[in-house]
C-alpha cells in the first residue's frame, strides 16, 4: 500500500513537472517573436489547459515561421539568390532576366501606383517590377485547362508544375498522363504537390504510377518527426506552371474536375492567369526555390540557362511577384494589401473565398470607405468552411456601418482571389485575405500595373458582382440573435483560421 502510494506520488510529481516544462517551452517559443497577441494568448491557454496534448498542438499548428537553422540546412533563398546573381555575371544567356526589364518606381506614370511600388521595394527588394509582359485572365478550369494542356504538349525542354490540389479524378489523371507523355519524349518534368491539399491522391498512390525517368515528383510537407519538423499547418498553396521558361500560368485554379463543368455540376468559380514575357522567369525562380527546398537537387541542374531563356518583351504589362510564407519576411503580403488599401483613391474591389483579415486590414478598409472610396467585397454565399464563413459574417456590421458594400455570390462556390484598386493595379494569385494566407501558407501573389489588363479583370469581377446579392445594413442587423452568437464565437478563432 505504501509502495503504491509512493509510485502514485512519483507519477503525479513527474507529470506535473513535465507539464510545467512543456508549458514553459511553449510560452518561451511563442514569445520569442512578436506576433498577433490574440494568437499568442490562445496558444498559451491551449498549452496550459491540455497538458501534453496542447504542446503537441502548438508544435503542429502554432509555429508559423521556419527555424533559421532549418533554413540554412535546407538552403534557401539567400543561397539561391547568390547563385542566381553569379549566373547573371557569368552568363550572357541570363541577361534576359529582370536586369534588362526591371522598372523603377520613378518610371511609373500614376502617382498612386508609383508610391505603392516604392513601398513594396522595401518589403520585397529581391523581386522588382518587371516590364514587357502579356498577362491574360482566365476564368475557371474550362478556360485555363485547355491552354495549360496545350502548353504542356508543346514543351521541348522542361515542364515545371506545382499545385496545392492535384485530385485523383479524370482531370488530375489527364494532367498526369500529359506530363508522363512528355517525359517519355525526353522532356524534363518536375511536379510538386502539397501533401495535405492532395491527400486523397497521395494516399491513393496515384503519384507512384507516374514515377518514370524524366518525371520527378515531390510532395510538399514540413511534418517530419525524424527531422524535428512538426509543422503540418504550413502548406504550399502555390499553383504555378512554367513551360520551357517561355510561358507560365498562375492563380487560384487547382487541378480537379470540380473546376470544370464536365462532371455535370457547375465549375468552381476561380481566376487563373496566362503569362508571357520576362516575368515568366520570376515564376520559374519561385518554383525552383520550392523544388530545391524539398528535393535538394543540385543547383547546377536547376539554375541552368535553359530554364531562363531570353524572353523578349511581348506586351505592356508591368508585374511584380510577391512570394510570401513562413520563410519570407513577416507580414510581407499583409503589408502589401494594407498599403494598397490605404493608398486607394477611388475604388477597391475584393474577391476572396475566405475573408478573415487582420485588424489592421479591417481598419484600413473602414477608413477607405469613410473617406469616400468605393469599397466592394465579394464572398461566397455558402462557404465550404462553415466556421470561416461565420467568422467573416461577424465583420459585416462594422464594415457596412463604415460604408463598405458586401456581396454574396451564390453557388457555384467562388474560390477566386483578387484585389483591384482604382482600375490601375491588381493583386492576384493564391492568397486569400485571411490569417492563414497572410501568415501561414506559402503563397504567390502578383502585383499587376496595366490599365488594359486590370480592366479585363475588373470586367470579370463585375460579372461576379452582377450575379451576387448585396447585404443591406438594416436587414443584416435584424438577423437572429443565435446567428450573431455563432458568428462571434467563430470569430474568436480568427487568429488560427
Amino acid at each position: 500500500m505504501e509502495q503504491s502510494s509512493l509510485n502514485l506520488t512519483f507519477w503525479v510529481v513527474f507529470s506535473t513537472a513535465l507539464h510545467l516544462m512543456t508549458f514553459a517551452g511553449v510560452c518561451l517559443h511563442a514569445l520569442k517573436r512578436r506576433r498577433n497577441a490574440s494568437a499568442t494568448i490562445l496558444w498559451i491557454f491551449v498549452a496550459w489547459s491540455f497538458p501534453g496534448f496542447g504542446a503537441l498542438l502548438y508544435l503542429s499548428f502554432g509555429i508559423d515561421r521556419v527555424p533559421v537553422k532549418g533554413l540554412e540546412n535546407k538552403v534557401t533563398n539567400q543561397l539561391m539568390m547568390r547563385k542566381r546573381d553569379e549566373q547573371h555575371l557569368d552568363s550572357s544567356s541570363f541577361k534576359a532576366w529582370h536586369y534588362d526589364y526591371r522598372t523603377e518606381s520613378e518610371q511609373i506614370k500614376e502617382l498612386f501606383a508609383r508610391q505603392l511600388n516604392h513601398a513594396i521595394d522595401g518589403l520585397n527588394p529581391e523581386h522588382p517590377l518587371i516590364n514587357g509582359n502579356r498577362i491574360e485572365p482566365l476564368v475557371c478550369g474550362d478556360q485555363a485547362y485547355p491552354l495549360m494542356l496545350q502548353a504542356i504538349r508543346s514543351a521541348t525542354d522542361h515542364i515545371h508544375m506545382q499545385s496545392f490540389i492535384i485530385a485523383n479524378d479524370p482531370t488530375g489523371i489527364q494532367f498526369l498522363d500529359a506530363l508522363k507523355a512528355k517525359a517519355e519524349e525526353g522532356v524534363q518534368v518536375r511536379l510538386l504537390f502539397d501533401r495535405l491539399g492532395s491527400t486523397h491522391a497521395h494516399l491513393g498512390g496515384i503519384f507512384r504510377k507516374y514515377r518514370i525517368p524524366n518525371l520527378k515528383i515531390r510532395g510538399w510537407t514540413q511534418a517530419n518527426p525524424l527531422k524535428r519538423q512538426f509543422q503540418i499547418n504550413l502548406r504550399n498553396h502555390r499553383k504555378n506552371l512554367i513551360v520551357d521558361g517561355k510561358i507560365a500560368f498562375f492563380g487560384g485554379v487547382n487541378i480537379s474536375s470540380k473546376n470544370t463543368d464536365d462532371d455535370g455540376s457547375k465549375a468552381i468559380r476561380d481566376y487563373h492567369f496566362k503569362v508571357e514575357g520576362p516575368f515568366v522567369h520570376e515564376l520559374q525562380y519561385s518554383f525552383l526555390r520550392d523544388w530545391f527546398f524539398m528535393s535538394e537537387e543540385p543547383l547546377s541542374a536547376l539554375l541552368r540557362p535553359e530554364h531562363f531563356p531570353p524572353n523578349d518583351p511581348v506586351g505592356s504589362v508591368m508585374a511584380r511577384i510577391i512570394d510570401s510564407g513562413p520563410s519570407a519576411p513577416p507580414e510581407l503580403i499583409g503589408d502589401t494589401f494594407f498599403n494598397a488599401i490605404i493608398m486607394a483613391q477611388s475604388q477597391i474591389l475584393i474577391v476572396t473565398p475566405y475573408f478573415v483579415p487582420t485588424v489592421d486590414i479591417i481598419k484600413a478598409l473602414r477608413s477607405a470607405a469613410r473617406r469616400g472610396v468605393d469599397v466592394r467585397i465579394i464572398v461566397p454565399e455558402k462557404n465550404n468552411h462553415r466556421y470561416s464563413g461565420m467568422a467573416t459574417k461577424a465583420l459585416y456590421e462594422e464594415l457596412l456601418e463604415a460604408g463598405a458594400r458586401i456581396f454574396h455570390r451564390p453557388p457555384p462556390f467562388i474560390h477566386a482571389k483578387a484585389m483591384v484598386v482604382d482600375g490601375i493595379l491588381a493583386l492576384v494569385g493564391t492568397a486569400n485575405i485571411d490569417v492563414r494566407s497572410l501568415e501561414l501558407n506559402y503563397e504567390t501573389t502578383v502585383l499587376i500595373f496595366d490599365e488594359i489588363a486590370v480592366n479585363k479583370l475588373k470586367l470579370i469581377v463585375h460579372e461576379d458582382i452582377e450575379q451576387s446579392s448585396e447585404i443591406q445594413l438594416n436587414e443584416w442587423l435584424q438577423r437572429p440573435a443565435i446567428q450573431k452568437l455563432g458568428e462571434n464565437l467563430c470569430s474568436l478563432m480568427t487568429p488560427v483560421l
